[in-house]
């Protein structure tokens, strides 16, 4: 367990649950709060929402469904820039603001992890959004990764930066910020086309 870390994230990928279930209680998980905009896994049917909740009850474990609030699919037309999810507008909405507030809330009685789909921090916007905003708040994030091991968020923003290069000449805030756009523009959910 990382007590340094005020909140963790996980993606569940396609682990089996039972690794799944070892790894949230290897860090000493007591919530969910699952931020998938659609919290259903065709192929690893153990994390569609209704089966998870009922495994993380019989372990203890509390379950918040928030992926109307900090999902990465904004449901709003007007949060996609040229068809791609803006994340920094989403940031902006006031519910993703009570999302936020929410998991804060939890934290007080609980170990709170983030729960997504994708594996990699760096390709999730629970890292590149939710993440994010934690951090500008002042609050340490951890991401728990396949192996078991908690990597600390500042830690993914270092591979972030090496990722996408940038301007040496702009200061770190500036870089980053810029590091963090080019990676959602990358990776955030697109809009369907019609027809």
């Amino acid at each position: 367990m990382s007590p340094s870390c005020d909140l963790l994230s996980i993606g569940h990928s396609n682990l089996a649950a039972d690794r799944f279930m070892a790894l949230l209680k290897s860090a000493g998980v007591s919530a969910i709060a699952d931020v998938r905009s659609i919290p259903f896994s065709r192929w690893c049917p153990w994390f569609s929402s209704k089966a998870l909740a009922q495994r993380l009850a019989d372990a203890g474990i509390v379950y918040m469904l928030l992926g109307d609030a900090l999902g990465g699919r904004p449901r709003d037309v007007r949060l996609y820039r040229d068809g791609v999810a803006d994340y920094e507008a989403m940031a902006a909405q006031p519910e993703f603001a009570a999302g936020l507030a929410q998991v804060v809330n939890e934290s007080a009685r609980h170990r709170v992890c983030l729960l997504c789909a994708e594996r990699e921090p760096l390709d999730c916007h629970r890292s590149l959004l939710i993440g994010r905003a934690f951090a500008e708040r002042g609050l340490a994030i951890g991401h728990i990764l396949g192996d078991g091991t908690i990597e600390p968020h500042s830690a993914t923003e270092e591979r972030l930066l090496a990722m996408t290069g940038g301007d040496l000449f702009r200061n770190r805030a500036e870089r980053l910020a810029d590091a963090y756009r080019r990676r959602a523009q990358a990776v955030a959910a697109r809009l369907k086309r019609a027809g």
